[in-house]
């Protein structure tokens, strides 16, 4: 998420009542999560654990809840609450806003886009021409659509992401400032839901289909030309490359990469990035012909035991 107008290190910190490491005029252009972070970005960081991959990230504001040595061309930002801040950073800068029309004043709707009964449209959203949206549908704010975008009924674009911090009184749920992007020529099937980035964007590549039932998690990124098939789930920050096909009921872990070309057969379990053309099958999937190869040798193991058996009856 970039900031409407660039500010000052002295600025922030007044906009969340903490303390500083570094020149006070030093530029911060932006908030993002770590893998997304550009230079100009804060990025959060609240366990010992992270701190060097937050300390050596592209982000040139760290918030931090301990005074550290700061790497030279960076500055830090020292809160007893990095968390909490960067709610509230969030919240200062993409605050929630209810609400008093269906169709806010600020979308903006291309020529010869249908928009059918029912639908809500947030604030600032952006749909491109010759778009059909179906009855029902709901897209959150800030969401971008470009052009021969067909979505049916029931989707919702935009939902909070699911990322929560566990504390002694609940969970305690990070907020999201971030956008959905779908690009030109996407279908997007019935009752979808495609969750907006925590601080950047969920992304549909351009010519993507997309069935019906279909969960993508916060801050993914489908490529171009890709085919998902229902009740498929991918959860949040994963990369799915171009051309990638996904049949029915298949589940994605977060944080990896689909590469280019990859085909994953219907109820797979993917829980690791793939190789390029590559065809996946099975929970944990593997390649599908070497699990081919392993469900043969299972059926074989009470014909081999009865053999055993009878060896040793002799």
């Amino acid at each position: 998420m970039k900031f409407p107008n660039p500010h000052t290190l002295k600025q922030i910190a007044q906009l969340i009542d903490c303390n500083f490491v570094g020149n006070e005029n030093f530029p911060v252009l932006g908030m993002n999560e770590i893998h997304v972070v550009e230079s100009g970005d804060i990025v959060f960081v609240d366990h010992p654990k992270y701190y060097d991959k937050a300390l050596n990230s592209a982000a040139t504001i760290i918030l931090i809840n301990k005074e550290v040595d700061c790497p030279d061309g960076k500055s830090l930002l020292i809160s007893d609450d990095p968390f909490r801040d960067f709610n509230t950073l969030t919240n200062h800068f993409r605050p929630f806003k209810s609400a008093s029309n269906q169709i806010s004043d600020s979308a903006k709707i291309g020529e010869h886009t249908v928009i059918q009964p029912n639908c809500f449209i947030g604030h600032n959203v952006s749909i491109g021409e010759n778009c059909t949206i179906h009855s029902n549908v709901s897209i959150y704010d800030d969401t971008i659509i470009g052009n021969h975008v067909t979505i049916h009924s029931g989707t919702v674009l935009g939902a909070n992401a699911f990322y929560y911090k566990k504390r002694p009184q609940g969970f305690d749920r990070l907020k999201s400032g971030g956008r959905v992007v779908i690009e030109d020529h996407v279908d997007i099937g019935a009752s979808c839901t495609i969750d907006r980035g925590v601080t950047a964007d969920t992304l549909i590549g351009e010519g993507s289909k997309l069935d019906n039932q279909i969960q993508i998690g916060h801050d993914t990124v489908i490529g171009k030309k890709c085919l998902i098939a229902s009740q498929t789930g991918i959860a949040g920050c994963v990369v799915v490359e171009d051309n990638v096909t996904i049949w029915g009921q298949v589940g994605v872990k977060s944080g990896i990469t689909i590469a280019r070309g990859t085909e994953l057969y219907a109820q797979s379990g993917l829980g690791h990035s793939t190789t390029e053309n590559k065809v996946y099958f099975g929970s944990p999937a593997s390649e599908a012909r070497e699990k081919f190869k392993e469900l043969v040798y299972i059926r074989q193991i009470p014909e081999i035991l009865e053999k055993l058996k009878k060896e040793e009856k002799k």
